[in-house]
């Protein structure tokens, strides 16, 4: 299953990056432009490695701490339950 929004939450784009608002508890979270794009990207149904390779190319960083670090958006949105599916 691709992975998605979950229904309860909505988000707004601002200059630096989003803010995602989880209607049922009316916590906030807040994505910087590098978080948002990692976001964009795995919603559009890309691989987070496929993602890392990006982003280690793009700010010439390893690409395994750009492997652990959309690992770790992926997680914290998992696990606040901002997105869902695989």
């Amino acid at each position: 299953m691709p992975l998605h929004l979950h229904p309860d939450v909505v988000t707004t784009e601002t200059d630096d990056g989003t803010v995602l608002l989880q209607l049922h508890t009316g916590r906030y979270w807040q994505l910087n432009t590098t978080g948002t794009s990692v976001l964009r990207r795995l919603l559009d149904g890309c691989a987070p490695d496929d993602i890392a390779a990006e982003l280690a190319r793009r700010h010439e960083i390893p690409p395994e701490q750009a492997e652990q670090d959309v690992q770790a958006i992926l997680a914290r949105l998992s696990s606040a339950g901002l997105v869902v599916g695989s």
